[in-house]
């Protein structure tokens, strides 16, 4: 096994050699699908896949964004700026989750009803369009999380080439980064729905709140954070290398200005500070989660 190289302090990964294999294994995947659309957020995952697709398919691939109220606007004009700078084709359907009763009420496989959802507009876009396959962007770490949107791409055959390739997203990343690819460091993005706590109900009222919120932290300068709705109460997490910046009273003050402004009755700062896909953690028993805790002490 070859040397490793250590990626944003974080993930050891191999060196050249393996990547550039699995990069390759994934180009040469891509080449058998002919005429493709790429399932297209702007995050890290899917704009890489939409750029190795075009590098590999031309104009025969197409990246695809949901036009959807739980996407943010940023998201969306990021996912543009990287199409736009790369030169493959772009493209938004309309999704229309919100309107499905199963969707709204917000259980632990709400994310498979948004994916549904989405493939099966974009089936329709295909069947239309002689496009011949569809893929996202899930990569090899993703397969080890709760994720009840992969059950919808396998019931709609929607293929995921990076996992395919054993990619991981610190590969995906450094790929990227040797590419020139601007997205090689984006912060991890999710759709604003993930904000709210499962058995909560999801409205759009509700995710327009949560984008002002994330707007306007963005502006004082912060650069990974979640607002989660907790009802009257808003939860700011912060990546932990940036909680710095946000444990003074002036930041405190701004905080609460911001939330109160949006009707929220409490704001509160997460002292754990940023972690992707945190409220999973009331999926988990709460003896299991006490026995991680007691774990992480030891």
């Amino acid at each position: 096994m070859g040397a490793l190289v250590t990626i944003q302090g974080t993930a050891t990964i191999p060196v050249a050699e393996k990547l550039e294999q699995k990069e390759a294994r994934l180009f040469a995947h891509l080449r058998t699908l002919g005429r493709v659309i790429v399932a297209y957020s702007g995050g890290t995952d899917s704009a890489y896949l939409a750029w190795a697709a075009h590098q590999v398919l031309g104009d025969e691939a197409i990246a695809i964004t949901a036009d959807s109220a739980s996407i943010p606007a940023s998201h969306k004009r990021a996912a543009e700026d990287f199409a736009l700078a790369c030169g493959f084709r772009h493209e938004y359907i309309s999704t229309y989750e919100f309107e499905n009763p199963e969707y709204v009420k917000n259980d632990k496989d709400r994310c498979f009803h948004c994916k549904d959802e989405l493939f099966t507009r974009l089936q329709a876009y295909a069947a239309r369009s002689g496009y011949r396959n569809i893929v996202y962007g899930v990569n090899l770490d993703d397969l080890g999380d709760y994720r009840p949107g992969q059950q919808a791409a396998k019931s709609h055959q929607v293929k995921a080439p990076l996992a395919d390739a054993r990619l991981s997203k610190a590969e995906i990343r450094e790929l990227s980064r040797r590419a020139g690819l601007s997205i090689w460091d984006r912060p991890a993005s999710a759709c604003l729905s993930s904000r709210v706590p499962y058995g909560t109900p999801v409205t759009v009222d509700t995710i327009q709140k949560i984008e002002e919120g994330e707007e306007a932290i963005r502006a004082l300068g912060f650069r990974q954070f979640r607002v989660r709705f907790h009802g009257e109460l808003a939860r700011i997490e912060i990546a932990r290398d940036e909680l710095p910046k946000a444990l003074s009273m002036q930041m405190a003050q701004q905080f609460s200005a911001i939330f109160k402004r949006l009707g929220f009755l409490y704001v509160t700062l997460d002292l754990e500070g940023y972690r992707q896909g945190s409220l999973n953690a009331a999926l988990v028993p709460a003896h299991l989660r006490q026995h991680e805790r007691a774990g992480q002490a030891s």
